[in-house]
């Protein structure tokens, strides 16, 4: 193989890469990335077996060919080259890299070695198109209600379904729950996507407008003209979440979110010692909702804000959980709702038909 690029498209594609290679002791290969022409391209792929990711870069390609490399090697000198054209050139099981004043060799191993990148067919999976800010948007507002329990599987990822005519994404920890209605669709999908999956989606993708989803029965494949991600899905059912979902509120509270936002991380400070407990109350008459938060050691704080509440209510969350979601809701007004102390709270954006549900399950005070 004997092909030029530029430092800066293969120092960005490796940076992306690197990281899905794993430190395996059983399966060494698995620390290199697979370098590879591919037509007038120079193909990037690296994999744990669990996920592969592969980035195409422009290329002139002298000789075709492919090896490789180990990932963090590679990636740490290419990006500690100046910006210019880099030439590389396989002989043997060596790779030579040259770089104006700079040059290098480093070992590899041949491609036939490496495992064999996963693939879908796009014949018969099940496939969507979406908008990529749209889908970085539902990235973010779901993932952070994945667990982190390994010993629950299935809530380490992020639920994929189809739900009167619309696909749907939701997670949840069993402290919270959200729900992302994406884009409309008649597909009947139920996967569960690994959030660390996603993760590398959201950081891969380009500045390409649309990204292509496929799913067949144990893989997900996320596809844009330079990029390429395969995943196992998680085996298992998601839990029937929107029994969770009340129907009817008691108290609910239309409030700007930078008041709430406001309020809530000011509690906070003074909840610490309380593992982070904040209680809410709403005054209808008075149009206010308070804060409350006590830490023994340092002291106490009540927060106010105007708002519009529809009945008195009274409910304590952890402070944690809603500036997290407070944090990622870009609307001006926030709907908060709940039916009573011990009930589920509802957080959605004040809008005609919101997207967006968040929950958070209180706690007992």
């Amino acid at each position: 193989m004997k092909v030029s690029v530029t430092q800066e498209k293969l120092a960005k594609a490796l940076n992306l890469i690197k990281d899905i290679a794993s430190s395996r002791n059983e399966l060494p290969i698995l620390n290199n990335i697979l370098l590879r022409t591919d037509g007038g391209r120079l193909l990037i792929a690296g994999t744990n077996l669990e996920i592969a990711s592969t980035q195409y870069i422009g290329a002139k390609i002298e000789d075709h060919g492919s090896i490789t490399i180990p990932a963090r090697l590679v990636s740490e000198f290419i990006t500690n080259l100046p910006s210019g054209p880099v030439e590389l050139e396989t002989k043997n099981e060596h790779l030579h890299i040259t770089s104006g004043k700079f040059s290098s060799v480093i070992n590899g191993v041949v491609a036939d070695e490496y495992p064999e990148l996963p693939t879908i067919d796009e014949k018969t999976a099940m496939q969507y198109e979406i908008d990529v800010e749209d889908l970085k948007k539902a990235i973010v507002q779901t993932k952070l209600a994945v667990s982190s329990d390994v010993t629950r599987a299935v809530l380490t990822g992020v639920y994929w379904h189809n739900y009167e005519g619309s696909l749907y994404l939701a997670a949840t920890d069993g402290y919270r729950l959200a729900e992302k209605r994406l884009i409309k669709s008649d597909n009947e999908v139920s996967a569960i996507i690994p959030a660390s999956t996603l993760a590398e989606v959201s950081k891969s993708v380009g500045d390409e407008k649309k990204i292509t989803v496929l799913f067949d029965d144990s893989q997900v494949c996320f596809k844009t003209g330079d990029m390429e991600i395969v995943s196992r899905l998680i085996d298992g059912k998601f839990p029937d979440y929107r029994q969770l979902i009340p129907a009817t509120a008691e108290t609910e509270i239309v409030i700007k979110k930078s008041d709430f936002s406001r309020v809530t991380k000011i509690a906070a400070l003074f909840a610490r010692e309380s593992g982070g407990g904040i209680t809410i109350t709403a005054s209808e008459e008075n149009s206010l909702l308070s804060i409350h938060s006590i830490a023994s050691e340092l002291g106490e704080n009540t927060s106010e804000a105007t708002a519009k509440i529809s009945a008195d209510g009274q409910v304590t969350l952890n402070s944690r959980y809603l500036t997290e979601v407070l944090n990622i809701i870009d609307a001006d007004e926030i709907v908060f709702s709940f039916n009573g102390k011990l009930s589920p709270c509802v957080i959605r954006e004040q809008v005609k038909n919101p997207d967006y549900t968040h929950i958070i399950m209180p706690l007992k005070s």
